[in-house]
Formats: C-alpha cells, structure tokens, sequence
C-alpha cells in the first residue's frame, strides 16, 4: 500500500469537504474576510494533497511528502482556526506552514533534476 497516495487522498477528500462546508455551510455565518481565509486554507490543502499525490506516484523524495504534509497542517491548519475562532494568534503559525510548502517545492525540484534518468 502506498502510504503517501492514501494521504494525499485523505487531504483531497478534507479539501473538497472544507471548501464545500465553507461555501454552504458558512456563508451568512462567518465574515467576508473570515470566509476568504478558510477558502484559502481549502485551496491550498487541495493543491498539497495534489503535489502529495505527484510525490507518491512518482516515488519521489519521501522528504519533500513530509515537507508538504508539515505545510498542510501549519498553514492550513492555522487559516481553519483563525477563519472559525478568529483568534488572531494563530496567525503566528502560518508562515511556518507556508515555508514548509515552499521546502516541499523545493526538495521535489531537486529530487527531480538530480534522478533524471530514475523514472
């Protein structure tokens, strides 16, 4: 079993969730500004669930997976509590996440310019 593409299908499945609750479950409830942050949240958890999913099927770099994992959790994660609590002090946690996503570019880019020939 591939442990990697089952996350990354687990994290899809949440983004799609997320950004469904968020459009019709939230709407009228949070504020315009709140609502935005938990639609970026959802976004960019769908879109490292996708880069996860590229890792897992390309068997590549274990690290960067992590990297996009830690930046799921840190970043998205904090946008979901800042959007639902608006305690702003989660916000402290967000760069941390975003960088973590960048690393993951970051290592997968590496990964794949020094395996060329490993495919």
């Amino acid at each position: 079993m591939n442990v990697w593409l089952a996350i990354a299908a687990i994290n899809g499945f949440i983004a799609v969730a997320a950004g469904a609750f968020g459009a019709h479950g939230l709407r009228g409830v949070l504020p315009p500004e709140a609502l935005h942050t938990f639609d970026t949240a959802a976004r960019y958890q769908m879109y490292h669930a996708l880069a996860l999913g590229l890792v897992a099927v390309a068997r590549a770099y274990r690290l960067a997976a992590w990297a996009f994992l830690a930046g799921i959790v840190l970043f998205c994660g904090s946008l979901y509590a800042l959007a639902l609590t608006g305690e702003r002090s989660f916000g402290f946690i967000t760069p941390f996440g975003g960088a973590a996503l960048l690393i993951g570019w970051g290592m997968l880019t590496c990964w794949a310019l020094t395996n060329r020939n490993r495919t």
